[in-house]
């Protein structure tokens, strides 16, 4: 019998309460996000990056959050690799905005 889905409420209220608990400026990385889920063992923290990636574009599409690349805001239907996600006003050109 297969595990069921991420549940993706839970997915958005953890990556917006780790974005809080970071604080002004700073930003988040999906795999960050993934972990605080799953735990540190890739088989269960992997197949939670989708699902985070779809849940992170969904909340730049409604402003309440912004998806940076090299501390940039991305298109956030149409763009590809390393990304990071910051609260609105706080993350563009943040120091860690690719690391």
């Amino acid at each position: 019998m297969s595990r069921p889905g991420p549940n993706l409420a839970a997915i958005e209220e953890r990556l917006l309460a780790l974005l809080d608990a970071r604080g002004p400026g700073k930003t988040l990385g999906p795999m960050d996000v993934a972990r605080a889920i799953g735990g540190d063992h890739p088989d269960n923290w992997g197949p939670l990056m989708q699902p985070i990636r779809r849940v992170a574009v969904r909340l730049m599409q409604q402003g309440r959050v912004v998806l940076l690349r090299k501390g940039r805001p991305v298109d956030p239907d149409d763009f590809r690799g390393v990304y990071r996600i910051a609260l609105p006003g706080h993350g563009e050109g943040a120091d860690d905005a690719d690391g």
